[in-house]
């Protein structure tokens, strides 16, 4: 992963209410980075008002508005590459991305996940958990392979909470853990901080 240069042009794609994508705006957004595309899988996502209303460029790519996963991606790619996108970073967007879309931005794709991965992948990972009857729950940051949240690690985050009963208290208490994280990982890929370790490619090194 080479280094890159300051103010990164990386692009958000969103889904929902867009809490992590305000985060970077408010943080690394004019700073390490300047996001320059904002894409979502849902129209009308609240997610869209914040780019918005910061001057981002944003545009919808819904699933039923092209023949297949691929042919929605390959559009996808293709708008964010026209915007200059070095880095692409999944906030809270609920579809899988294509093989073919990885490959347009190899090593450049990183997403936030709601548990210690590896434990509980996919969809709803805090009810999976509170399910299981974990005490401690957390927040990772990964790169993104063509699995389901199955990339290398770059942060993790855990918080006790032994008395959590309902998805929504656990995700008020995780969503800091998520703004905090999502926004170092960014400005770490930005400085060129994150490289694969040579001796194990699961692994992501952090340089000092």
């Amino acid at each position: 992963m080479p280094r890159v240069p300051e103010q990164l042009p990386i692009a958000v794609l969103v889904s929902g209410t867009g809490t992590n994508l305000k985060a970077l705006l408010d943080t690394v957004h004019g700073h390490e980075v300047q996001v320059v595309a904002v894409a979502s899988s849902v129209a009308g996502a609240p997610a869209l008002q914040h780019a918005a209303a910061r001057g981002v460029p944003t545009e919808i790519f819904p699933r039923t508005g092209y023949s297949d996963r691929g042919a929605r991606d390959d559009a996808l790619a293709d708008w964010l590459g026209e915007r200059g996108a070095r880095l692409v970073v999944l906030a809270g967007y609920m579809e899988l991305l294509s093989e073919a879309f990885l490959e347009r931005f190899p090593g450049a794709v990183i997403n936030v996940h709601p548990s210690l991965l590896p434990a509980f992948p996919g969809l709803e990972a805090i009810e999976q958990a509170l399910a299981y009857g974990v005490k401690v729950f957390g927040v990772t940051v990964h790169f993104v392979d063509a699995g389901v949240d199955s990339g290398p690690v770059i942060s993790q985050r855990a918080v006790e909470l032994p008395g959590a009963r309902e998805a929504a208290e656990v995700l008020e208490a995780l969503r800091p853990l998520e703004h905090s994280l999502l926004g170092e990982a960014v400005r770490l890929f930005a400085r060129g901080a994150l490289s694969v370790d040579p001796s194990d490619p699961r692994r992501i090194v952090i340089a000092g």
